[in-house]
């Protein structure tokens, strides 16, 4: 008896997408599943014949072969799970079990790999690591190598991971064959747990390696090296893949999570790519005019200019003297922020002087904020009498 045609067993033309054939085949598998239709042979070869279709249509390389071939391209290499029939049961984890199709189904809601997702081992995988790292402005704006010492799980090196002694090796675990874990049928629903056997590793150690205890793992300090980047700001989170705790056995390691702190300054507040500096001035440049130099984070100076007559709180903008920017070629910019400084400790001489000064200036045309500030006093007082 000659085969059905693949696209119209499942019910779609042949220019379907991937997801078109895959939720045909939900479709139907459920619909023909024996444990839905006991004792219904008709149903269990039409399940049996949507599954043959599906194995082949899912996968690109098989379905651009049955496109050009037809079922002539698996005469004498069969048709994957179609050729094993289903000789071990529905149900018991076999080929095109009904657990197979309740990971087809639901398994990206679960968010698992269906029956083609990761080995047991990947469910071992080593902890993430983090690490607080404090650096300082300057290596913030020029990016720097920080050489960090962690102790946490790293393979063995007896035994290289593998957690069994010297001239032996893990064996498969007869409990699951290697899985990691083990099914059994409860009604309709299957029910998947750890493999008690193996402890979920598909693996069992017969002879440990003494320097592990079989775990294929030791605790030791391990030197890192981390690149702190150019511009990194605080509470910036840096990942290395693969530099945390080891796996159990070989299984894939956990990641490092670098948080970067950065310390106050003595001289810099920083506020995102700017940088701001207070800087005091005497109030003989403050009046007169001149100009100061200020220290820029790159570690060179820069000349300000100040205009005659300038109050505490004036501020100056030095273009592009502020922090590196990630992952950006442009600096921010740099603000001078002016206190100016009122004189102490003056000499007899000095105080002659200011008071000289200050008798000079009966009008007040030398200080114009204050003499403004006054007159408003008096104003409001005025509405009072």
């Amino acid at each position: 008896m000659a085969k059905r045609d693949f696209y119209e067993i499942l019910g779609v033309s042949k220019s379907a997408s991937a997801d078109e054939i895959k939720k045909a085949y939900r479709k139907l598998a459920m619909k023909h599943h024996p444990d839905q239709n006991p004792d219904d042979h008709t149903a269990e070869n039409k399940f049996k014949e949507v599954n043959e279709a599906y194995e082949i249509l899912k996968d690109p390389q098989k379905r651009a072969a049955y496109d050009q071939m037809g079922h002539a391209a698996f005469d004498q290499m069969g048709g994957g799970r179609a050729q094993g029939g289903f000789h071990q049961g529905f149900g018991q984890g076999g080929p095109g079990g009904f657990s197979d199709i309740f990971e087809e189904i639901f398994g990206d809601f679960m968010g698992g790999g269906g029956a083609q997702g990761r080995g047991p081992r990947a469910n071992h995988r080593g902890s993430d690591v983090q690490y607080n790292a404090s650096v300082s402005l300057e290596d913030a704006f020029n990016g720097a190598q920080k050489e960090v010492v962690l102790n946490t799980s790293s393979p063995c090196d007896i035994c290289n991971g593998s957690g069994a002694s010297k001239g032996s090796s893990p064996k498969t675990c007869t409990t699951c064959n290697g899985h990691g874990k083990v099914r059994s049928q409860q009604g309709f629903f299957t029910v998947e747990r750890t493999c008690p056997g193996c402890g979920g590793l598909g693996q069992i150690i017969e002879n440990p390696c003494g320097g592990c205890a079989g775990t294929g793992r030791v605790r030791k300090n391990r030197k890192i090296k981390v690149s702190i980047p150019a511009g990194v700001e605080d509470g910036t989170r840096i990942r290395l893949s693969g530099e945390g705790e080891a796996g159990i056995r070989g299984a894939p390691p956990g990641d490092l999570y670098i948080f970067v702190e950065v310390k106050p300054h003595q001289l810099f507040n920083r506020e995102g790519a700017d940088i701001y500096c207070k800087v005091p001035l005497n109030i003989i440049t403050a009046a007169l005019g001149g100009s100061i130099e200020v220290p820029t984070i790159d570690g060179h100076k820069a000349k300000v200019t100040i205009p005659a007559g300038t109050q505490s709180g004036s501020k100056f903008r030095l273009k592009d003297k502020g922090m590196s920017i990630l992952r950006r070629s442009n600096r921010g910019d740099m603000y001078i922020d002016v206190a100016v400084e009122t004189p102490v400790n003056l000499t007899k001489k000095q105080k002659e002087l200011l008071q000289e000064f200050s008798e000079s200036d009966k009008n007040g045309k030398t200080s114009p904020e204050s003499e403004g500030f006054f007159k408003k006093v008096k104003g409001f007082f005025g509405c009072f009498l």
